[in-house]
């Protein structure tokens, strides 16, 4: 397993030289924007190219971010004009105030965060949120972790291609987000193909694909979507 070191460099690398590996993730990052109302407070946990924040601004959005890279939490500044709506930091320890945002969105995130590490961003997440906040994303279904295992020829040490520390099913996932006192709401597998490709095969295709993703068939690499809220009445 990556340590947090060298999770950073692995998506330093990736936000700055590697940034065609996002693309298969814009019509994911689309469906998630497009559930984002104008005049909303939304934190982006895990900014990638910034394709969701630049959505969001689009979309009338009060666009946040948060994510390890100083490069990326610099490029965001500049080219999006976020200043310190953009944030160099990590989600177990969210700089940003008490019940401050309507939503937060993780979208494969949680994935990356060893089992402490997870449970203190939950509880992060709980806390920015305002009551009623939302709490959304996706993680991959499912996953066989040890698939994905790659090895260094120089060093030989073994990990996980992307820095995956975790595999969720839906069990698992709704008795994390409920263990922190979010309360689910959506919860299933499903796939985010690409709808816009114009004509009648692709349209099929994407079809089918989708399909696939609700069926759970790890063909399509499906993904858990969720969406989870902070109770308005707090009972802790």
């Amino acid at each position: 397993m990556l340590n947090q070191a060298e999770q950073d460099r692995l998506w330093g690398h990736l936000q700055a030289h590697g940034r065609s590996a996002f693309d298969l993730s814009y019509p994911r990052l689309r469906f998630l924007g497009e559930k984002c109302r104008a005049g909303t407070r939304v934190l982006n946990i895990g900014a990638g190219t910034g394709y969701l924040e630049t959505l969001l601004i689009h979309r009338g959005v009060d666009a946040f971010s948060l994510d390890p890279s100083q490069e990326t939490v610099d490029r965001l500044r500049e080219e999006l004009n976020m200043g310190p709506r953009a944030q160099r930091g990590y989600s177990q320890s969210i700089p940003f105030d008490d019940r401050f945002f309507d939503k937060v969105i993780m979208t494969e995130v949680l994935e990356h965060l060893p089992a402490d590490v997870m449970n203190a961003t939950l509880d992060e997440v709980r806390r920015v949120l305002r009551p009623g906040g939302e709490f959304t994303g996706t993680v991959p279904y499912r996953e066989d972790l040890a698939a994905n295992d790659v090895i260094c020829p120089h060093c030989e040490f073994q990990f996980h291609r992307w820095g995956h520390a975790q595999r969720f099913d839906v069990a698992s996932l709704r008795d994390a987000l409920e263990r922190h006192g979010l309360r689910v709401e959506r919860l299933y597998s499903r796939a985010f193909p690409d709808f816009r490709r114009r004509g009648a095969a692709p349209f099929l295709k994407a079809a089918f694909r989708y399909l696939l993703g609700r069926l759970g068939e790890p063909l399509v690499g499906p993904n858990l979507y969720f969406t989870a809220r902070r109770p308005l009445v707090d009972p802790r």
